[in-house]
């Protein structure tokens, strides 16, 4: 198996062609590998085929056509197409269910196709975000299903992405991976297998301290952005402007604070924490309240709305209100656990009439000016570039009323003719 992958004649399944399994697929293919993308939805796959992405990155139409035309890259629902292969990567979502606790069936789905797929030596390795000792649970799957005995006959590896949506290929290459193997001969064929395209570090540990390290550094940011969340509170009930507060505590050496806003989004840190919870013996209490914190952001931009409407004497059911952004983050396409969805969901029974607008992804009105085009209220939502630097004294014009809440810190100077109303922006 290592000679085979040193020489790339090593034959790669990727199972998921998502937001990470489809770059991770173009990055092995482009490196020399004959990949087969496996995905059950049919339409993906006939669209990948063609050469066309279902999905919107930079450079990915370009790197995906290089990839296709070579004849190293091809996806498949067919089962029988991934059969036999060298290495299996593993790509698929583990979201949470309505109770918080994650939702493995994605992945043990993933693994049972693997485990009827793969062949004696194949090394599988998980790139989903995963529960600490999931991947040694998902080898004993395997054993159960095909007999095989881990470490002996098949190699496994947790390989978790680091890479954020609008930088993904270039983060694939650059950035730093932890790669933790279920022995060291699994680590050993992982670490080999990614320094074919990866220029950053590579760590090599267990596979436990791989699942801990990816839920770690994403509970790092949520539980700081939650206490920059709070400290924007609080600078509500004394009176200032946190980002001017934020900006001068930074100046310290050993300070850095994160981004207050209208809530965290994402695949990762709304979930992450709860992952890293869920096979614990005990819940300490900080991870949860930091969650629960910033799960309550978009409650509060809700607050600063029916405040500021008290403030022009307008009744809520009276309102009509335009969210500008739907991702969950600027300049991208992203929607997964937005909070800007989350505020939608908020006040869409309580208002006259919710209008969206996002230069990304379809909303209510395809112009901005069609969204405020008689509307009572403006929430920006998403930070996106289009939205610093608008001219709001002459989108005010197109305004029923003229109130502005920003829930991103896009909007520097409040405009004049406006009642602004922003997180972390002094009294409401």
């Amino acid at each position: 198996m290592k000679e085979r992958i040193i020489e790339k004649s090593a034959e790669i399944a990727v199972i998921g062609l998502g937001y990470i399994g489809l770059p991770t697929a173009i990055m092995f293919a482009n490196a020399g590998f004959n990949v087969m993308g496996y995905e059950i939805r049919e339409e993906v796959v006939k669209k990948l085929n063609s050469g066309n992405s279902h999905i919107v990155e930079p450079d990915i139409d370009e790197l995906l056509h290089k990839a296709i035309k070579s004849g190293r890259l091809r996806a498949t629902s067919d089962k029988n197409d991934i059969r036999g292969k060298d290495v299996y990567l593993i790509c698929v979502q583990t979201p949470l269910k309505d109770d918080k606790t994650p939702d493995l069936s994605y992945l043990e789905n993933a693994v049972r196709t693997v485990a009827e797929t793969m062949k004696m030596g194949s090394l599988v390795i998980i790139e989903s975000t995963i529960p600490p000792m999931t991947t040694i649970r998902m080898a004993k799957l395997i054993e159960r299903v095909n007999g095989l005995k881990a470490g002996r006959d098949f190699y496994m590896a947790h390989a978790p992405e680091r890479v954020m949506p609008g930088r993904i290929f270039k983060e694939l290459v650059y950035n730093s991976r932890i790669l933790g193997g279920i022995d060291e001969k699994s680590a050993e064929l992982a670490e080999i297998l990614y320094r074919s395209f990866v220029k950053g570090q590579i760590f090599k540990t267990n596979s436990t301290t791989s699942e801990m390290v990816k839920l770690m550094e994403n509970t790092f940011r949520d539980v700081n952005i939650a206490l920059a969340n709070e400290f924007a509170l609080l600078a509500h009930q004394y009176g200032i402007d946190i980002f001017k507060a934020i900006e001068l505590a930074n100046t310290h050496p050993r300070v850095k604070i994160h981004t207050p806003g209208i809530g965290v989004g994402g695949h990762c840190l709304p979930k992450d924490p709860y992952l890293l919870l869920s096979s614990a013996k005990e819940d300490f209490g900080l991870v949860k309240k930091a969650r629960e914190i910033n799960e309550d952001m978009p409650l509060f931009v809700k607050d600063l709305l029916v405040s500021a409407l008290k403030t022009i004497n307008l009744p809520p059911e009276d309102a009509t209100v335009t969210v500008l952004g739907l991702a969950y983050k600027g300049d991208s396409d992203d929607m997964r656990n937005s909070p800007a969805l989350s505020f939608i969901e908020e006040i869409k029974e309580e208002v006259k009439d919710v209008r969206t607008y996002d230069p990304y992804v379809k909303g209510t009105h395809e112009t901005l000016e069609e969204a405020l085009r008689g509307s009572d209220v403006a929430v920006i939502a998403t930070d996106h570039s289009l939205f610093r630097n608008l001219n709001w004294e002459e989108l005010g014009k197109l305004m029923r009323n003229r109130v502005l809440i920003d829930g991103r810190h896009v909007v520097q100077t409040p405009p004049k003719g406006f009642v602004f109303k922003g997180i972390g922006r002094g009294e409401y």
